[in-house]
């Protein structure tokens, strides 16, 4: 192969380096390029401005993270092939690659039942087909199924490089002070004993400021009341459009390919079909869809769709206890008497939900500390380690939207 190297100049870290022909290949490729066309953080612009990076800033500063940790871990000694290290990069660079529009937002409401890393793994495999079997490695290492389950934690695990890259970047550009973490010196105390990934002692502290970011981006920035309000309003939108397309009323997306996903949701039941058309959605089919609808006739979704534009969003509550029945009922009675709708349509206008975050969850993976004397204990077993005593507990909130009309 020609050597190949290209440099890309990161707003975070700096100069990212692509130093191999198939990531670059795999860069440039229709299916990766679309990531630039879905925000990272969905609607969370509406709150924080600066908030407007991508799925492709992400993946690459991932990648950049990847790129680090493998060079760690090779100079500690740690037998990684070239093959193996050349896998890791693919697999973190692709590990969100079948994200839809808007992420999160809309993940079950486009395709329901069709997370992202099920669609990105069918994106990797039509990837692998196409460039010969030079895939394999990374698809093995994303779906756990090589042997050296290290390569596997780095991608996907409690102390990921994907997880230290989002809570860097989004509080680069969201400004929110709280979510700097100390990527580069947890990265420098990795290390690896009997094929899992763990940390050094020394860098205990370090991983408690990443766990308590971790839970002050979540309240402060993803479920900020005003960007939960945002993407239940597009969720809504969706909804609508959907009941009214099964009652045979016309209802046209901006795209073909979102029109088809709305009106032939049965054909996107098998994604593998239906991936080349998949990989044209973006952000840009559900906004030019949602201005469309503005103007349609029905009452309920040219509401939701002015308000979202508008930025007019639902009035959010949020509250440790559920939200009583009465208080639903009693707004849901002003919302039926302020816009003249039914029953029905008024579950549009006013509803409840809950949002919950656990910041280290101890039945699920853990982060291994290794001491010294080559004892290895769990982060929450860690004398005097914050984390034991008040974050591995699940936090709740309940909420209530309720359109605006004052």
């Amino acid at each position: 192969m020609n050597a190949v190297r290209k440099i890309i100049n990161d707003p975070v870290y700096g100069f990212i380096t692509i130093d191999h022909p198939l990531i670059l290949q795999i860069i440039s490729h229709p299916y990766y390029q679309r990531l630039r066309n879905i925000h990272q953080m969905a609607f969370a612009h509406i709150v924080y401005p600066g908030a407007v990076h991508t799925r492709l800033h992400h993946s690459l500063g991932a990648y950049h993270l990847m790129c680090t940790a493998l060079s760690e871990l090779k100079s500690k000694q740690i037998p990684i092939t070239q093959d193996e290290e050349l896998g890791a990069k693919i697999a973190i660079l692709l590990h969100d690659i079948g994200h839809g529009p808007f992420s999160h937002a809309l993940e079950n409401e486009l395709i329901p039942g069709a997370h992202h890393e099920k669609i990105s793994l069918c994106i990797m495999e039509a990837l692998n087909d196409e460039f010969n079997g030079q895939l394999s490695t990374a698809i093995a290492i994303f779906t756990n199924k090589h042997p050296k389950p290290f390569l596997h934690q780095l991608i996907s695990g409690q102390l990921d490089v994907d997880r230290m890259d989002y809570l860097n970047r989004d509080s680069f550009f969201t400004g929110v002070a709280e979510g700097v973490i100390g990527y580069d010196r947890i990265i420098k105390m990795l290390a690896v004993k009997d094929g899992n990934l763990l940390v050094e002692e020394k860098a205990v502290y370090s991983i408690e400021k990443f766990l308590l970011a971790r839970r002050l981006m979540y309240w402060q920035v993803y479920l900020h009341k005003t960007v939960i309000a945002a993407e239940m309003m597009v969720v809504k939108i969706i909804h609508r459009a959907k009941e009214l397309i099964a009652r045979g009323k016309e209802v046209n997306a901006a795209s073909m390919m979102f029109d088809n996903m709305l009106k032939k949701p049965d054909e996107y039941r098998n994604i593998k079909a239906v991936l080349p058309a998949f990989c044209q959605l973006d952000d840009h089919d559900i906004m030019a869809t949602i201005k469309n609808w503005i103007h349609h006739p029905d009452k309920i979704l040219s509401l939701l769709c002015r308000s979202l534009i508008d930025r007019r969003l639902y009035k959010v509550k949020l509250q440790a206890e559920p939200i009583p029945g009465q208080t639903l009922e009693q707004a849901r009675a002003a919302i039926m008497e302020k816009f003249g709708v039914s029953p029905e349509e008024a579950h549009y206008l006013v509803f409840t939900g809950v949002a919950s975050n656990t910041t280290y969850n101890l039945t699920d993976e853990r982060i291994s500390i290794l001491f010294k004397d080559g004892t290895i204990k769990d982060i929450s077993e860690v004398d005097n380690a914050l984390i034991q005593h008040n974050l591995s507990s699940k936090v709740k909130k309940h909420y209530i939207c309720c359109m605006r009309y004052a």
